[in-house]
């Protein structure tokens, strides 16, 4: 999971900085606002785009970047803009839940989040033909 502050994916060279969270192992980011072209190619490599609800922030719920973490929302029939809860396990046990909305936008977004991303969507749809 990887945290960010507002516009995220700003300035990068967004293609290479999605396929470099996927190269680190990324499967979800938790951030304040997307840059929207990033937050795409976030979503066309298969990472989850989550976004912190209003007045949420890896500040305000205390987060160090040491929990472990669940997203629960995102099996079974997912939606475009869904609410999902996701808890943040902490190293004393204690735990933090807290709201996110997950930025898959379309209908097409969350099917290539369900295959992997847009390559992955790609090659099943013509392994099924």
């Amino acid at each position: 999971v990887l945290f960010g502050g507002r516009e995220y994916g700003s300035g990068s060279s967004r293609d290479w900085a999605a396929k470099g969270s996927v190269l680190l192992g990324v499967r979800a980011t938790i951030i304040e606002s997307y840059e929207r072209i990033h937050r795409s190619n976030l979503v066309g490599m298969g990472v989850l785009p989550l976004q912190f609800k209003e007045g949420d922030s890896v500040a305000s719920l205390g987060l160090t970047g040491r929990e472990t973490f669940d997203v629960t929302g995102v099996a079974g029939d997912l939606k475009p803009g869904q609410q999902v809860t996701i808890v943040a396990y902490r190293d004393d046990g204690s735990q933090v839940r807290f709201k996110a909305i997950a930025r898959l936008d379309t209908p097409v977004e969350v099917e290539y989040y369900r295959n992997g991303g847009v390559l992955h969507t790609i090659l099943r749809r013509m392994a099924q033909e």
